[in-house]
């Protein structure tokens, strides 16, 4: 027999987070549930979902066209840098919050779990390595193929695609806690917020996933902290750091690991990180070439994203506009990446500015 939902107040729920299991939300008011019990608190109801604006024309003496502004025209007091001027995109929808850098397993759970309430979105975080002075990375993912990886979530977000947007980080950075969540409030106007139970928010990170549901309580959101996924396959890599221990990783699915697990090769890891195998995206031009009718050598330059540690990669796939034309063989060092068709022909389907990928495993 299932016993009446208990009542608590926030200093109760500040006591259970930590010892959070897993977490659910139902779809009429604020739900966490945690192992042998079921917590809520009344909510305002969810708005209506209103149709994304995904772009805006302007009009001159010349006709319709596209704003062209500045960037920090652009970007000057908006919160999403690829939405409207009316920053409609994410009304009404439920968005996941994070980095959001490899779209591994752990991502993919935030989109799951802010799908069982409303429309999923994603708000990525960018420009966070020029302004804290973070060395340049190459994506786990490259830009143009992260719509895809999102697409292929849909079965499991009840056949809706999630939809990402963007947020300049010099725009939200000196935001305190309370004022971050109320521009998701009342700028975006978002019905709720999804995020990971070690999620950090507000001038220097000073918010906590404990303060982001006590302030998403406030202002009538729903607020659904999920617990890490585990990596339940290679616990001893810690982080990845060679010269010390990640203090942040507790044996969790995370960016940090995906990252490692390439840059030694191991291509099983990191399927199993991502949850699919991973896609290295080139740009075809003069410098990526077909040095014989089966063989393509590109420099890393035209490397879209993250590649895998140097060595031979046998069991690939050779894809032209996302479409398997061939299977191959890379072979990667310093400075070129090499890959070896199993069919000839491949040359006379592929031009210069086309994107070409590796997908390995």
């Amino acid at each position: 027999m299932t016993s009446a939902p208990a009542r608590f107040s926030i200093a109760d729920l500040a006591s259970i987070l930590p010892s959070m299991n897993f977490v659910d939300i139902a779809s009429s008011r604020s739900c966490i549930c945690l192992k042998g019990r079921r917590y809520h608190t009344p909510l305002k109801p969810l708005k209506a979902i209103q149709k994304p604006q995904l772009a805006r024309s302007v009009f001159n003496s010349f006709g319709a066209q596209e704003a062209k502004l500045g960037k920090g025209e652009m970007l000057k007091d908006k919160m999403l840098t690829d939405c409207g001027s009316d920053q409609e995109c994410v009304t009404g929808g439920i968005v996941a919050l994070g980095k959001f850098d490899a779209l591994h397993i752990g991502h993919r759970e935030l989109a799951i779990e802010a799908s069982k309430i409303g429309s999923p979105f994603l708000l990525s975080f960018v420009g966070m390595e020029e302004i804290l002075g973070w060395p340049y990375r190459p994506p786990v993912v490259a830009k143009c193929d992260r719509k895809r990886v999102l697409s292929s979530w849909a079965p499991l977000c009840g056949n809706v695609a999630p939809l990402e947007f963007q947020v300049e980080f010099s725009n939200v950075r000196h935001l305190t806690p309370r004022l971050f969540v109320e521009k998701l409030s009342k700028d975006l106007r978002v019905s709720g917020v999804v995020a990971g139970e070690n999620y950090r928010f507000g001038y220097k990170a000073s918010g906590n996933a404990q303060d982001l549901v006590k302030l998403c309580k406030e202002y009538g959101l729903h607020a659904c902290i999920v617990s890490h996924v585990m990596d339940k396959t290679r616990l001893p890599y810690n982080g990845a750091i060679s010269n010390g221990i990640n203090p942040n990783d507790k044996g969790q699915v995370s960016s940090t690991r995906v990252r490692h697990a390439l840059s030694i090769g191991d291509m099983e890891y990191v399927t199993q990180l991502l949850g699919r195998k991973h896609r290295l995206v080139l740009m075809v031009n003069k410098e990526c070439r077909f040095s014989s009718s089966r063989r393509i050598l590109a420099p890393r330059s035209c490397l879209l994203n993250q590649p895998p540690g140097n060595g031979k990669y046998d069991h690939c796939s050779f894809l032209v506009d996302n479409l398997i034309v061939a299977k191959c063989r890379v072979v990667l060092d310093d400075e070129n990446l090499d890959i070896e068709l199993y069919k000839e022909g491949i040359q006379d389907v592929i031009h210069d500015g086309q994107l070409i990928s590796v997908e390995f495993g």
